[in-house]
């Protein structure tokens, strides 16, 4: 398995710790009835922390599709490189560091993880669109 797909999989791994995380706040903001209900209200959790968390998730979600792709096609193309490897895991890190930045509402550093993660996607790219 290569080094992105390898970085693919603890991302899917960091999804999950995102979704857990976010529920567990969202549950404890809005009580365990509105959880098991049909959530019809659409009621924001009231926890500052657990509307971070939520907006975190969502955005994780944005970039997650972009880099799985990419960590897909370097891996069956063969096209896997140092500077595919260092993307991986400059998206990987960054996106770990990015939820307790956003959770603690660190703005500018929050911003330079999220950089970082972009950084990372272009660096996973970039080799692809040159061959």
């Amino acid at each position: 398995m290569t080094p992105e797909l390898h970085y693919l999989v603890w991302a899917v791994a960091l999804l999950l710790v995102h979704v857990v995380i976010q529920a567990v706040m969202s549950v404890l903001g809005l009580g365990i009835g509105y959880a098991l209900g049909p959530q019809d209200e659409g009621r924001a959790p009231k926890s500052l922390i657990a509307q971070r968390l939520e907006r975190a998730l969502m955005n994780f979600i944005e970039t997650f599709p972009a880099f799985a792709a990419l960590a897909i096609v370097i891996a069956v193309a063969g096209k896997s490189t140092e500077m595919t490897v260092l993307g991986a895991s400059l998206y990987f890190w960054a996106r770990v560091v990015y939820v307790p930045l956003y959770a603690l509402g660190i703005p500018v550093a929050r911003t330079l993880a999220w950089l970082v993660s972009f950084v990372g996607i272009v660096l996973m790219l970039w080799p692809l669109l040159a061959s």
